[in-house]
């Protein structure tokens, strides 16, 4: 590492959930993986998305979920508690298409007023496909395999399940662009 927002990152998401949520932990070591692998494509910010897919899940800490929507509860503990970058805070808080779950939840107008989507279309695309392309134990997967794992473990009728079908196709091209990107970038 070395850069002073991922050791950041590192240490706020390992103390939320490595013990509580060593699953959820794993996973999250995986999306920062991948984030470490596409970084590349996005020159200076890579920091920023290495940091953002490490703590994209730190609302799923049981401390910190008041709501019980992870990417408010997260966005909120890194703005209030640590005073977190608000490009940061942003990319938490709606990652993965976010503001569709939050709308099924009846959060939409709390997540889009106080955390409005990141005008950066590829670094908003970097965490979809890091989120949506690493399982719950920190594999690599496909986004199809993903999103099918997700509706296996929620359901076909709850809020997750419906949200994650009606997401999948914008999360299918947010993979397919990050990996034209990736497929550009010199050997």
């Amino acid at each position: 590492m070395g850069d002073p927002i991922e050791e950041w990152a590192t240490q706020v998401a390992e103390a939320e959930l490595s013990s509580a949520l060593p699953q959820r932990w794993a996973h999250t070591q995986g999306v920062t993986e991948r984030a470490a692998e596409v970084g590349q494509v996005l020159g200076r910010d890579s920091g920023l998305l290495i940091a953002s897919a490490t703590l994209h899940d730190v609302g799923y800490a049981p401390r910190l979920a008041a709501t019980g929507f992870h990417p408010l509860d997260g966005a909120r503990f890194l703005r209030d508690e640590h005073g977190a970058d608000e490009r940061l805070v942003r990319l938490v808080a709606n990652h993965s298409f976010a503001l569709l779950e939050a709308k099924e939840r009846g959060l939409r107008e709390d997540l889009s007023g106080e955390f409005p989507l990141l005008d950066d279309p590829l670094l908003v695309d970097a965490l979809v496909y890091c989120d949506m392309t690493t399982t719950p134990d920190g594999d690599r997967t496909t986004a199809q395999d993903r999103i099918a794992e997700i509706v296996s473990r929620y359901g076909d009728d709850s809020v997750v399940g419906r949200f994650i079908r009606r997401a999948a196709p914008e999360i299918f091209a947010s993979v397919e662009r990050v990996e034209a990107a990736l497929a550009a970038q010199p050997r």
